[in-house]
């Protein structure tokens, strides 16, 4: 397996290109390697688009567009529905999805790993709010079929603004709360798959 990817990094990819390539590669999770062997023509697309997608939503973090925040909030829902709707203008909406899927069930290794990302370690609730995020950015990508980027980021994000996408429900410290409002403390979250976290609509 990994030899067929080192083979396409030579055939395809140059210098630094090739090293980041391959790098990234052996970071990912045994079900991104496999979305990787089992959609070989379209991996090295997809790498390039997802170092893009990082950027712009660094970008748009700066912008206040929307809420900044990259866990849970609008900016981690833009983050999800802006990557799976530029893969699927790429590559096609079920290739796109099944690489979402996969990165979640990355994201669940992690967990047991106890290993973060963006700052936190994954949990079930998180999982679920990338995947719906996933579906509704690459719908989105069909629906409006916006020529060029930039159109496609504000499609994105008017669509978190207008409550399509979903969010964490948090206070405004940043705290975590159940769907009756209770504060979730670090008890109730650390080392948990499981926990009660509430999704609520992405204007709230």
């Amino acid at each position: 397996m990994y030899k067929l990817w080192l083979v396409f990094i030579l055939f395809h990819c140059t210098g630094a290109l090739a090293q980041s390539a391959a790098a990234s590669y052996f970071d990912l999770s045994g079900p991104e390697k496999f979305w990787v062997i089992t959609h070989f023509l379209k991996a090295k697309k997809a790498f390039e688009i997802t170092g893009e997608v990082l950027k712009t939503t660094d970008s748009v973090s700066k912008t206040g567009l929307l809420d900044p925040d990259l866990n849970g909030g609008q900016l981690d829902a833009f983050k999800h529905g802006f990557w799976m709707a530029s893969l699927t203008r790429s590559i096609g909406k079920k290739a796109a999805l099944k690489l979402g899927a996969a990165h979640e069930k990355g994201n669940y290794q992690d967990f047991k790993n106890r290993r973060k990302e963006d700052g936190m370690v994954p949990d079930k609730m998180a999982s679920e709010m990338d995947l719906y995020n996933n579906r509704i950015g690459a719908d989105l990508a069909l629906d409006s079929s916006p020529k060029s980027a930039g159109e496609l980021v504000n499609v994105i994000a008017e669509a978190i603004k207008a409550g399509r996408l979903k969010i964490l429900k948090k206070d405004n410290r940043g705290n975590f709360l159940d769907c009756q409002g209770g504060v979730l403390f670090e008890e109730a979250l650390s080392g948990k798959w499981e926990t009660a976290k509430c999704l609520v609509d992405s204007d709230e």
